[in-house]
Formats: structure tokens, sequence, C-alpha cells
């Protein structure tokens, strides 16, 4: 048990049954009445954000997790086979539960959170950055970045990346992995 008043971003708690991470907090004092907290809460399973206040002194049920890396393997069905980096050991991961799934390829490493008590797992997310080669493109015009104008570009996961008109195909580019833009050229 914790009390409100330690609550900071990412701390997990269980509350109505659900697990939720604090994602935003802030301590208020207000002139007149208790001080108390108003927090975001992003709920892990379906990832629904809820504003929630509590009152200083309050207790609540905290979570504690684990994350640790596993690299990615192959993909059986619906599930992905990951394996931990330290044991070894290998677990299956519903689609749903990866972030960034579009612009995963094999051996790559994701950061897997578990709930420690039950050793469930609750999500697993990529990097915030990833190197993909493109595999299909439109020719690109030489000269042509004077406009933000961009073209589509497949990648070598199937995903399909917005590139500016002078990327080419066999090149290889950095993409966020958390709405799937272009970042960069890799040199």
């Amino acid at each position: 048990m914790i009390n409100a008043q330690d609550i900071k971003n990412g701390t997990c708690i269980r509350m109505d049954g659900k697990l939720y991470f604090c994602i935003e907090f802030l301590h208020v004092k207000p002139g007149k009445g208790n001080t108390f907290m108003r927090t975001k809460l992003k709920d892990v399973v379906n990832g629904y954000v809820l504003e929630r206040r509590f009152n200083i002194g309050e207790k609540l049920e905290d979570v504690r997790v684990e994350r640790r890396p596993y690299q990615y393997l192959y993909q059986d069905g619906t599930d992905y086979m990951f394996m931990n980096q330290e044991t070894f050991e290998q677990i299956p991961i519903a689609k749903d539960l990866i972030t960034g799934v579009d612009y995963m390829k094999e051996s790559d490493i994701v950061e897997v959170v578990s709930d420690a008590s039950t050793e469930t797992v609750l999500f697993a997310e990529m990097p915030v950055k990833t190197q993909l080669k493109i595999t299909y493109t439109e020719p690109g015009l030489k000269g042509d970045t004077a406009t933000n104008a961009l073209k589509p570009a497949t990648v070598e996961t199937g995903a399909e990346v917005r590139v500016p008109l002078f990327i080419n195909e066999g090149e290889i580019i950095e993409v966020d992995t958390r709405d799937g833009s272009y970042v960069g050229r890799v040199k």
C-alpha cells in the first residue's frame, strides 16, 4: 500500500480490479480545503486514460512491475514469440499488447513490462526510434527538397511510412514507432 501523495509518473496501482499507470500527476494545494493529488491514469489493458483525484493520506494498492529486455524471435499466428535476454526463456505475447508492432523486425529488442507478483505480461514496447530499410517507393527526384511533400514507402516489415520525395528504394531510414512518422535518413 502507498499513500496518494507518493504517486509519481510510472507508478502502477490496482484500482477497481484493474491496473493503471500514472502518466501525469499534480499536487494541488487550494487556498481553502484539503490538499489533494490530481492524476491522469492509463488503463494497462485497453489504454483508456482517466482523470482521478485522491485526497492526501488516502491508501492505494501499488503493483510492483518489472521491466526486462526481450528479443523478438518470430510470429506464431496472432502471438509473437519473445526470448528473455537473461534466462533465454521464451514467451508468447499477443499483438495488441505490443506498441509499435508494425515496425518490429526479427531480433529487435523490446522492453517487456510484467507484474512482479503474478509474472503476467502487462505490455511490451518497442524503442521510440528504429531503423528500417525501404523495400518499395516511387523513384525520388534530385533537388526536390524545397517543399515538405511526402510520398508513401513500404519498409522491410511491410508497414507503410510517409517519407520525403528525395528518399529512394534501398535506403535505410529512422522511424518513430509511436506514430509511424519519418524521423530521418541513416547515413
